[in-house]
């Protein structure tokens, strides 16, 4: 049943001489703890995704709260242990060489989308979950709440599985074949998907290339609103609570509320926004083609300030804010006022993750290599999305000196 789904063997393509190679090579590119310490940072860990490195790249890398998952060119994804750099699972999902679309994940499930096929796959063993077979062609990244998996598609559909009922099918040994039994709602734009989809649980909202912005009730499919611009949406949407912040051709990012479609406001760039928004604490960070980094806050849209050097951003600590440049530097900036404080020079490093969630900053190169930076001490992750994760320290007495008491 489990067709074209089987365990990379790692041995076969890491052992060796070329292993070797491999692991010198990757000590001399790590930066060393004097560079980093310049701007208060240590290394938390290097690791290696599994990669063929004579024919594939690593094409994309995403973050959750337990793994840091790479996914290859060929099809391969590795699970790294996102605060220790351990090597949990690898996995060929699909044929080599399918397109496939970034993962995603929640606290007990991964989905991947490979051809038209879905993979979920549990974040700690990599066991293989159960299978989907897709009525039409993925244009977007599943999604997945608690009730629901959603993706969009070329043809301009919106697809609702239900989770309850997929697993009913597998423990039935029905999948994939009968796949489409599970299927929940299906709701049809005039156009390709062109956004994943994003879920509250109640609330969805997608974007087509009929330059809509829609939202849609979870359970009943029902539309809530559709917000129409004068060019396409070009980015992935920003979240952050009831607020949906979306870019558009014509220059402008817009922040609205995901249950009206109330627009709060309006913000114009002057050039094409082709990256996603990302929304740190009370900031949302913005980056225009070519037209650097624009910091504003979150809730009224005022500029803060501009960083014109900036082609991507890349994380944030409490007080530091991190981004590419166009020689893909990683720039170190004052979150405050965007001052460049300095700039690490990690040009191998050519994949990079926006992230959002915690305060690590993660780098790899096109071959696997992967390393985490973070502030120095900062032995556990700072929440900035879910600050209610945050570990609780136990508070210690001081200790009393010996000579207060004689």
């Amino acid at each position: 049943m489990f067709r074209i789904v089987a365990l990379i063997a790692v041995l076969a393509l890491t052992s060796g001489p070329t292993e070797a190679r491999a692991q010198t090579g990757s000590v001399r590119m790590v930066p060393g703890s004097r560079t980093l310490s310049r701007f208060g940072l240590e290394r938390a860990f290097w690791s290696h995704a599994t990669v063929d490195i004579y024919r594939d790249h690593v094409r994309h890398i995403v973050l959750d709260d337990t793994n840091l998952y790479m996914q290859s060119s060929g099809g391969v994804v590795t699970a790294i242990d996102n605060e220790t750099g351990q090597k949990r699972w690898a996995l060929q999902l699909g044929r080599q060489d399918e397109p496939s679309y970034p993962v995603t994940s929640n606290d007990e499930i991964v989905l991947i989308i490979a051809g038209i096929t879905m993979y979920a796959v549990d974040p700690i063993t990599g066991e293989l979950l159960w299978e989907l077979l897709l009525r039409n062609q993925p244009s977007t990244s599943p999604t997945i709440d608690r009730n629901y998996v959603y993706f969009g598609t070329l043809d301009g559909s919106v697809y609702a599985y239900d989770v309850k009922k997929i697993r009913e099918l597998h423990e039935k040994n029905q999948l994939p074949q009968f796949s489409n039994v599970a299927l929940h709602w299906r709701y049809k734009s005039a156009k390709e998907i062109t956004t994943p989809i994003v879920s509250d649980g109640f609330t969805i909202n997608f974007a087509s290339r009929d330059k809509s912005l829609y939202s849609l009730t979870a359970l009943s499919r029902e539309l809530q609103f559709q917000f129409e611009t004068d060019e396409e949406v070009s980015a992935p949407l920003g979240i952050s609570g009831r607020v949906v912040f979306f870019a558009s051709e014509d220059f402008s990012l817009f922040a609205i509320d995901r249950q009206s479609g109330t627009v709060r406001w309006r913000f114009v760039t002057g050039r094409p926004i082709r990256q996603q928004p990302r929304v740190v604490g009370e900031n949302v960070y913005v980056m225009p083609v070519r037209g650097g980094m624009f910091c504003l806050d979150r809730v009224s849209g005022r500029r803060l300030w501009w960083q014109p050097v900036i082609t991507e951003y890349v994380g944030a600590t409490r007080s530091l804010v991190f981004g590419s440049d166009r020689l893909n530097n990683l720039v170190v900036m004052s979150r405050i006022d965007g001052a460049i404080i300095g700039a690490l020079p990690l040009r191998d490093f050519t994949v990079r993750y926006g992230n959002e969630l915690t305060d690590r900053i993660y780098l790899a190169t096109s071959r696997g290599l992967v390393i985490c930076l973070r502030e120095n001490g900062q032995e556990f992750p700072i929440y900035h999305r879910y600050p209610e994760r945050q570990p609780i320290l136990p508070e210690f007495a001081p200790e009393e000196d010996p000579a207060a008491g004689s």
